[in-house]
């Protein structure tokens, strides 16, 4: 059983560090532990720190592509390097390291694929009574539209199976954590959260620069997974508001017609029009949706085989044995 730690990093070399100091290197029920971490077009020496404190494995991009690449692309890498389970943390050292190994428990005893590491949102000081308000929005948010019971979705602290690593998408450039999580609760994964702990604040968070700004990238988070993995009960919700004033407008309009009121009502007649319209838009676009949702599932099960094999052929290539040298004497012809 093989495990490795991945950390995203975008010039971490102050912080850095401290957080691989704190790593396991032994963790109980895994054979091997690895660290890796995704250079996300760092211009300082994040590189030379991580080589300094024995990093295993260094995935190199090429300019800045945001957490949610860099996450994915450590999840690839740590696939192709034969991880069992992949545990996600962040530079800054905001997580208890110790608390690894109650992160890979569930999945060690097969009671979940994916599990998430829940801080203890009340009692973080350097938290504003807004971010912890804003906390427990999102995750409450993120409970509903995943058919979950995740206590702290925005947690960056997290274990993957190498099942969810196989399938999981993000296609959100912000941030992974709300989709990931609505992701894997509408698959049905087996997901659930652990209590973690967490340290004092070594740098203000980089992904929250405004509230404004936290709240408006976490709605259109959420939204899209909604609209991509939900397509006909989201669309459908949509059209119920214009269907009903539609049809009572509609009503309203044929039994003054019938009563033969003086009044023609043409107004009434044009706004049930326009309303039941709008309605048999949505419907359309629901049903289309859920066309476009049967063909993400075929295209997800060819991702997952082509992931799972090019995973494979890379083990293979690691573990293929050097050829023997040749005997004492042997040399090219001449």
């Amino acid at each position: 059983m093989k495990l490795i730690i991945q950390i995203p990093c975008y010039n971490e070399e102050e912080t850095l560090g401290e957080a691989l100091s704190d790593l396991p290197r032994e963790v109980p029920g895994i054979d091997v532990v690895e660290w890796l971490i995704i250079n996300d077009g760092s211009t300082d020496r994040t590189v030379e720190v991580a080589k300094t404190h024995g990093v295993d494995h260094i995935v190199d991009l090429p300019v800045n592509m945001g957490l949610a690449h860099g996450f994915m692309a450590g999840v690839q890498r740590g696939l192709a390097e034969g991880a069992d389970i992949i545990i996600n943390t962040d530079a800054d050292n905001q997580y208890d390291a110790s608390d690894i190994p109650q992160l890979v428990e569930p999945i060690l005893k097969g009671q979940a694929q994916y599990v998430i590491g829940a801080r203890p949102i009340p009692d973080i000081e350097h938290f504003s009574s807004t971010k912890r308000f804003l906390q427990k929005l999102g995750s409450r948010v993120v409970q509903i539209v995943s058919g979950t019971d995740i206590a702290d979705a925005p947690s960056g602290f997290r274990a993957l199976s190498r099942e969810v690593a196989l399938r999981i998408n993000v296609f959100d450039s912000y941030t992974y954590t709300l989709e990931s999580i609505i992701q894997a609760g509408l698959s049905d994964f087996r997901i659930v959260s652990v209590p973690v702990g967490v340290n004092g604040e070594t740098r203000p968070s980089r992904l929250v620069r405004s509230i404004r700004d936290y709240v408006r990238r976490s709605m259109m988070s959420i939204l899209r997974s909604f609209f991509v993995y939900k397509p006909g009960k989201t669309f459908f919700l949509l059209s119920l508001l214009p269907a009903l004033l539609g049809t009572g407008l509609m009503i309203r309009w044929l039994v003054l017609f019938y009563m033969g009121t003086e009044r023609a009502h043409v107004p009434s007649l044009v706004v049930a029009a326009v309303m039941l319209i709008a309605a048999l838009i949505f419907w359309v676009a629901g049903l289309l949706g859920e066309l476009f949702a049967i063909n993400r599932r075929l295209l997800q099960d060819l991702q997952y085989m082509k992931r799972k094999e090019l995973a494979d052929a890379h083990l293979r290539l690691r573990d293929r044995e050097p050829p023997a040298p040749p005997p004492a004497g042997w040399g090219p012809l001449r």
